[in-house]
């Protein structure tokens, strides 16, 4: 199946794409996910997985700020509290299953914050990490988008 890069979008309600994210979602202070907003759904979609990376991170593959599996492709918006809506929450960074801010360190400048999208033409099994949703899930990603945010300490 070809990929499919023109109809999935993805945008967060506080904030545009190339944007700084607001404090309140940062770690050091409110932590809390942005309410994002889901659009374009392709036909043949089984679910939908939204990533949160920070490919600036000073780690060999970045830092990954919230992983959700699980979602319903008819969601249209998706915040911190989907978990009790029947959504799986994979490890993030620091091995949690939720929504950990933006927290660069400091003197590191800007870094960039991908919100990934997903559409799947098969349902994830577990709770995955990123790195093993991309290598077990890569055939099955029927499109996918991004919002990139930024964020300075």
């Amino acid at each position: 199946m070809p990929l499919n890069i023109r109809d999935l979008t993805i945008s967060a309600r506080q904030f545009a794409s190339g944007e700084r994210i607001p404090d309140a979602h940062a770690a050091d202070h409110g932590d809390t996910a942005p309410d994002l907003k889901i659009t374009g759904v392709p036909d043949g979609t089984v679910e939908l997985a939204v990533i949160v990376h920070d490919p600036d991170a000073p780690l060999p593959r970045g830092f990954v700020h919230w992983v959700v599996y699980g979602i319903d492709p008819s969601t249209t918006w998706l915040d911190s509290t989907e978990g009790e809506r029947g959504h799986r929450e994979g490890p993030n960074g620091i091995g949690k299953r939720a929504y950990t801010g933006p927290q660069p360190p400091p003197n590191h400048g800007t870094h960039h914050y991908y919100f990934w999208v997903y559409a799947l033409s098969t349902a994830v099994e577990g709770e995955p990490t990123r790195e093993e949703f991309l290598a077990t899930y890569a055939d099955s990603i029927i499109e996918q988008n991004r919002l990139v945010g930024t964020y300075s300490a």
